[in-house]
């Protein structure tokens, strides 16, 4: 399979010239990294050409870089079952910027750019029905970006006097707790304050 991976990798890099920024050919898994703009005419050039023919979206995601000036990766992942190959296709945007959608070359994109936009406030131009699909109506923020706070941001419950689910901001019934995931066979590598641990002796 590498040979073959090899020789899809120097097929697009010629057939997409300056469409593309860049690739990797790592474990066998071969990755494209491309201009935001032209998503769409990779996309298009991927699924009708006669050597690629991936014609399956198997998903996409978001990666979120909140130090980069180009903070999230949306990352397409494709099949070509004629061609039995797996491909990877990375893109940057802002914060602030926009991807085109691709909606109209692949329709399964539709629920998975709603989900990224959901996640992460990725935001999709051309989109039919960019709205939320995994979060409740009236949410805050989105929840898989690296400064969302793990308490979120509301809380809800059933109000037995109203009779209805109410929100209402966060309270937290005991101070929140950082654990530092060490093994308990190898030990922390630092010795607590016995005092303060409670166990004066």
């Amino acid at each position: 399979m590498s040979k073959s991976l090899g020789e899809m990798q120097e097929y697009l890099l010629d057939g997409l010239g300056t469409a593309l920024t860049g690739s990797d050919l790592i474990h066998d898994e071969l990755t494209l990294h491309a201009h935001a703009e032209q998503i769409v005419k990779i996309l298009v050039f991927l699924r009708d050409d006669r050597h690629c023919r991936f014609e399956t979206l198997i998903d996409i995601c978001g990666v979120d870089y909140p130090g980069r000036a180009r903070r999230f990766d949306v990352v397409y992942h494709l099949l070509s079952m004629r061609k039995n190959m797996r491909l990877r296709l990375k893109i940057k945007v802002e914060e602030s910027g926009a991807v085109p959608s691709v909606v109209e070359v692949f329709p399964a994109a539709n629920w998975n750019e709603r989900e990224a936009f959901d996640m992460y406030g990725i935001l999709f131009s051309g989109h039919p029905d960019l709205r939320r699909i995994l979060t409740d109506y009236g949410f805050e923020g989105h929840p898989l970006r690296k400064d969302f706070p793990l308490s979120g941001h509301v809380q809800c419950r059933y109000d037995e006097e109203q009779r209805r689910v109410v929100y209402e901001p966060v309270s937290l019934t005991q101070e929140f707790r950082n654990f530092d995931s060490l093994s308990p066979w190898e030990g922390a590598k630092y010795v607590l304050d016995q005092e303060a641990d409670g166990e004066g002796r």
